[in-house]
C-alpha cells in the first residue's frame, strides 16, 4: 500500500460525523437471520433507524437502552427493503465476533464523538 492510501487527512476524518446514540427500539427484521431493525435517538438529530446485521450474536433487547456510537451522515442505504440512515460501529475479536462499541458512562444522546 502507498502512503496516500493508508492514511486519511485529519480535514478528511473531520468530516465522518460521530455521534452517541442510545437504542429506543430494538427488532429482528422478518426473513433474515442477521439483521435487526434498531431505532436510534440522536439528541438533535432526532430519531433514526439503523438496520445492523449483528442478530446472529445478538439477541435485539441486549441493544436497548445502550449507547452506541453512529455514524450520522453515512448517506442513507436500503438494506433488505428498508432505509438504514446510520451505520453502527463495532470491532472484531481475533474469532471474527463483532463487539459493539459503546460509552463507558452516561453521555447524552447526540453527543459528538471526537
Amino acid at each position: 500500500m502507498s502512503d496516500e492510501t493508508k492514511y486519511v487527512s485529519y480535514e478528511e476524518f473531520m468530516k465522518i460525523d460521530l455521534r452517541v446514540g442510545k437504542v429506543i427500539s430494538a427488532e429482528r427484521v422478518k426473513g433474515s437471520k442477521k439483521l435487526l431493525r434498531l431505532i436510534v435517538d440522536l439528541g438533535e438529530l432526532g430519531k433514526r433507524q439503523i438496520i445492523a446485521g449483528l442478530g446472529k450474536w445478538y439477541e435485539p433487547e441486549y441493544f436497548i437502552g445502550k449507547n452506541i456510537i453512529v455514524v450520522a451522515n453515512l448517506q442513507p442505504k436500503k438494506i433488505f427493503g428498508l432505509e438504514s440512515q446510520g451505520m453502527l460501529l463495532a470491532a472484531d475479536t481475533p474469532e471474527g465476533t463483532p463487539v459493539l462499541l459503546t460509552t463507558d458512562k452516561p453521555v447524552e444522546p447526540g453527543a459528538k464523538v471526537r
